[in-house]
């Protein structure tokens, strides 16, 4: 059985810092400490763990529970119109590889969501690669979250093993945790987005392409072709409003104006 909780003591936040060098391969210069997820906790921030309690010695009755996935986030503060307003950035989700495809990131980030509305907190902020399929399926598609704006290489030189060596491009997801598309989406009904003004597609070959000397110069062309599009997407007032995959698992993020997204809501009638 698994347990969606907030994770308790060093030992626990301990073993987030070991999880995360399983999945994404850091060395040390990329790691976040121990301390960092402490900090988390106590300024406000998330450090929420995904525990198997069906491994023998672990549980209430045989030890500790098994960390498998972790969701971790910062607590900020936005201001508009001369108004601050706080949001949690969710700076890390990681789930062990033999419990992937089994629904653990969405679980996290809905324990996220549900502990952020508890607090008063309606927004949620992360940034993902565009070019993960898998990832920005969950974001978008699942969770409803939408994009308007597209980072180069926001962290620099990454050592993890999934970046391919590749600049640390990133999509900002903006998750209004409240809102009727949200709710929506949440509750299995996904609005019609409108008008599709653009389309950015992600082949599915991308991750193979990626861990290839050969062939990760075709992995570059997509990302600098992918990165044109957005920035000039955005630069025209669209946000990316839906995502799919299609039978070969390639992925295609459609754009469109965000208001669009709330009308086809009311044409729906939720």
């Amino acid at each position: 059985m698994i347990v969606v909780r907030a994770c308790a003591g060093f030992d626990e936040l301990e073993a987030c810092v070991q999880l995360q060098i399983a999945t994404w391969g850091y060395d040390p210069s990329d790691v976040v400490p121990r301390k960092a997820f402490l900090v988390a906790q106590k300024i406000g921030g998330q450090v929420i763990g995904a525990f198997d309690t069906g491994i023998p010695g672990a549980g209430p009755q045989g030890g500790r529970d098994s960390l498998v996935g972790f969701a971790m986030s910062w607590p900020g503060v936005k201001s508009a119109n001369g108004e601050a307003s706080p949001y949690l950035h969710s700076h890390m989700l990681a789930v062990l590889p033999a419990y992937r495809d089994q629904g653990l990131g969405a679980r996290l980030k809905l324990e996220q969501r549900r502990e952020a509305l508890q607090r008063g907190i309606r927004h949620i902020e992360w940034t993902f690669d565009p070019l993960e399929i898998k990832n920005a399926f969950l974001n978008i598609h699942k969770l409803g979250a939408t994009s308007r704006r597209y980072e180069v290489d926001f962290y620099g030189v990454s050592s993890s093993r999934l970046q391919g060596g590749l600049p640390t491009d990133r999509l900002v997801a903006e998750w209004r945790l409240d809102s009727p598309r949200v709710e929506a989406i949440l509750q299995g009904l996904h609005p019609q987005a409108g008008v599709i003004e653009e389309r950015v597609l992600v082949p599915a070959a991308i991750y193979q392409w990626k861990a290839s000397d050969a062939d990760r110069e075709r992995a570059l062309a997509v990302q600098l072709e992918n990165r044109r599009k957005f920035q000039q997407a955005f630069s025209s007032g669209l946000a990316v409003l839906g995502f799919t995959r299609d039978a070969e698992g390639n992925g295609t993020f459609e754009l469109g104006l965000p208001g669009h997204a709330e009308a086809g809501l009311k044409s729906q009638g939720t």
